[in-house]
């Protein structure tokens, strides 16, 4: 009986420990803070009052919906590529009204 038991322990922590990665994208908001989106999972945000802050959400709104997606018998997918993510500079019509 021992054993069976310790069979389930070690099964249920192989389904729950697999780590898996994914981009987040950490942009400051305009009252302070830093919102934060998921490329992989259109829809799933979340915000912080500091980056510490934004990350540790990060993380618990995306297990989130990663159960979500599991209860739903869906499949997660596996990002296996990072976004590059640079700034390009374009040129404005003088007209333009630009707002910080």
């Amino acid at each position: 009986m021992t054993v069976g038991v310790k069979w389930i322990k070690i099964k249920a922590m192989k389904k729950s420990s697999q780590i898996l990665h994914y981009p987040a994208v950490f942009e400051q908001a305009q009252k302070g803070g830093f919102n934060v989106s998921f490329p992989a999972f259109p829809g799933c945000v979340t915000f912080g009052k500091t980056f510490e802050e934004a990350r540790e959400k990060a993380r618990e709104v995306l297990e989130l919906w990663l159960e979500e997606i599991t209860s739903q018998g869906e499949k997660i997918p596996r990002y296996r590529s990072h976004p590059i993510i640079d700034e390009v500079s374009v040129s404005v019509p003088k007209k333009s009204k630009v707002y910080a």
